[in-house]
C-alpha cells in the first residue's frame, strides 16, 4: 500500500524523536542548535501540524543522522504536504471526521468493535442513512446526504488493488437492532454476507451468550499503520470521536480485541447467525 502524507508525517516525528533522544539531547537543547524552538520542535515530534523540510536537514545533521536517514526524513517532510481526496469537498467536515478519513485513507489494516451498529465501512446506504438521521436529528436532509456521500465514498478503498483488511467483531445487538425499517436491515444483513465473500474483509458476531466480555464500554476502531508504532485507535463518543496512540492505550485496545475474537463465533456459525436474523426481519 501507497504511504500517504499522514502516515508520512507520523513516520516522520517517531523518528525525530528518536534520533534526538539517540543524541541525548532535550527538546530545547536540539531546537537551539538549529534556531527553532522547543514548542516548534515538539510539534514536530508529536506529529501535528506541519513541518518544514530544512529544519528537517539541519535537525537530522545535529543529530549525526547517516545520509540515508536524513534524505529519508527530508523525503518524508516533503511528501507530507500532499492532501488526501477529501480536502476537494465543496461542503466543511467535522475536524474528527478529516483525521479519521486521513487515517484511514492510509490504514493497512482496521480491526473494528461494532456494539451498536454496522460498521460504516460495511453500511448500505438506505442503513448509513438511517443512522445519521437518527444520530443527527437536527441536521437539514441536505446535510444528511452529505454525510452519507463521504461515507459511501470511504468504501473505495476495499475496491483497491491492495485493501486494507477489515477484522469486524459485530455485536449481536448491532444486528437485531431494526435500523430504518425491515427492508432495510435485511438489505444491509446481505450485504453484510456479501462483503464477506472478499478475502480482506473478516466479519465475525459476539452473540449475546457471550455475556460479559472485553468491550462493554462501546465500539472502537484499531487504525494500522505500516508499522505497530503508527497505530492509532479511534473511540465513538457523542458529538464525534476519541483518537489515541500512547502504547499504554494501543496495548489496551489490541489485547480487548483479541478477546472479542476469541470470544465471538467463528466465520461460519457469524454467517449462519447472520442469515438466522435476516430471516426473523
Amino acid at each position: 500500500m501507497t504511504v500517504g502524507p499522514t502516515t508520512r508525517r507520523r513516520q516522520l516525528g517517531a523518528d525525530l524523536r528518536r534520533l534526538r533522544e539517540r543524541k541525548g539531547l532535550t527538546l530545547e537543547e536540539a531546537g537551539a542548535r538549529v534556531g527553532i524552538s522547543k514548542a516548534t520542535l515538539s510539534r514536530y515530534e508529536t506529529k501535528e501540524g506541519s513541518v518544514k523540510w530544512p529544519s528537517v536537514d539541519a535537525l537530522c545533521r545535529e543529530y549525526g543522522a547517516s545520509d540515508e536517514e536524513r534524505a529519508a526524513l527530508v523525503e518524508l517532510a516533503k511528501g507530507a504536504k500532499i492532501q488526501g481526496w477529501w480536502r476537494s469537498l465543496a461542503d466543511p467536515i467535522p475536524d474528527s471526521m478529516n483525521l479519521m478519513l486521513t487515517l484511514e485513507d492510509e490504514a493497512v489494516r482496521e480491526d473494528h468493535y461494532a456494539s451498536m451498529y454496522v460498521p460504516g465501512l460495511l453500511q448500505t446506504r438506505a442503513y448509513a442513512e438511517a443512522v445519521h438521521r437518527a444520530s443527527e436529528m437536527r441536521c437539514p436532509e441536505s446535510e444528511v446526504q452529505h454525510m452519507v456521500d463521504i461515507r459511501m465514498k470511504r468504501q473505495e478503498l476495499l475496491q483497491r488493488e491492495e485493501p486494507p483488511h477489515i477484522w469486524a467483531v459485530i455485536d449481536e445487538a448491532a444486528l437485531r437492532r431494526l435500523v430504518g425499517g425491515r427492508d432495510v436491515m435485511r438489505e444491509q444483513l446481505r450485504q453484510l454476507l456479501t462483503v464477506t465473500e472478499h478475502p480482506h474483509v473478516t466479519v465475525q458476531v459476539l452473540p449475546f451468550a457471550t455475556g460479559a466480555h472485553a468491550a462493554a464500554v462501546g465500539s472502537f476502531v484499531i487504525l494500522g499503520g505500516p508499522t505497530a508504532e503508527l497505530d492509532v485507535v479511534y473511540v465513538d463518543v457523542l458529538g464525534g470521536g476519541l483518537f489515541m496512540e500512547k502504547p499504554k492505550e494501543l496495548e489496551r485496545y489490541r489485547l480487548a480485541f483479541q478477546y472479542l475474537r476469541a470470544q465471538a463465533l467463528d466465520l461460519e456459525s457469524s454467517a449462519e447467525l447472520i442469515r438466522r436474523i435476516g430471516k426473523e426481519c
